[in-house]
């Protein structure tokens, strides 16, 4: 398509999204397209500039879940589409991969992650299918050995998330137990013990004027630098 006809294309979107009132998967990467070249504020955007965006849209998501809302959660849903087309459309532009090329992912992820129902892999439980991708993902991403696999738990999620998963990843492979502490409790009253002792944590981090977020990050590095 030559640069006029596409500039064509794009004018004939513009007044036709000026008077629709139902949109399709399409059109919202046309207009994705559209905004990047003609919103100032939406084309100076970078991956970097729209970071934070993701985390707040995603955490929106969840209190949707959460409050049972389901109107709010169709509208969250679509923040989190926009967000994802945002950054596809960022590297389409600069020539790295496109829409397309991210549903072909993951499409691709699925296939090979479900090999009982793509392949000839029997699963009797929910167990053995979580083991299997979770054999299948260490392959893929190469990873070899307990660091690899704590190296590949992402920096960015909250550091008591990240603790945990951490503390998952070495628990399967051997490499770390957990603590026995509760387990004389029921799970209701385990919980309000934790969630008391996390509380008071919080508190004298504040006092002492330690950010408590940074702190555990830093136990969780100190964690992967142990293998």
């Amino acid at each position: 398509m030559t640069e006029i006809n596409y500039t064509q294309y794009e004018e004939e979107k513009i007044q036709s999204f000026a008077k629709q009132d139902n949109f399709s998967y399409n059109d919202l990467l046309d207009l994705m397209l559209i905004l990047r070249k003609r919103c100032p504020w939406d084309k100076e955007q970078t991956h970097q500039s729209v970071r934070m965006n993701f985390l707040e849209e995603a955490y929106e998501t969840v209190d949707a879940i959460d409050s049972g809302d389901n109107e709010n959660l169709c509208e969250e849903l679509g923040d989190v589409l926009l967000q994802v087309v945002f950054h596809a459309q960022i590297s389409k532009e600069c020539g790295e991969f496109s829409m397309d090329d991210v549903i072909n992912g993951i499409c691709r992820k699925l296939v090979l992650r479900h090999p009982h129902i793509f392949g000839d892999i029997k699963v009797k439980n929910t167990d053995e299918v979580l083991d299997n991708w979770d054999k299948i993902k260490a392959v893929e991403k190469a990873q070899k050995n307990t660091r690899k696999k704590l190296d590949d738990v992402p920096k960015a999620l909250p550091s008591l998330l990240r603790c945990q998963k951490l503390q998952s990843r070495a628990h399967k492979d051997g490499k770390f137990e957990y603590s026995d502490m509760y387990s004389e409790l029921t799970k209701e009253q385990a919980e309000e013990m934790i969630g008391i002792q996390l509380f008071n944590i919080c508190s004298a981090a504040k006092l002492l004027d330690i950010n408590a977020e940074e702190a555990l990050n830093r136990k969780n590095n100190d964690f992967i630098e142990n293998f």
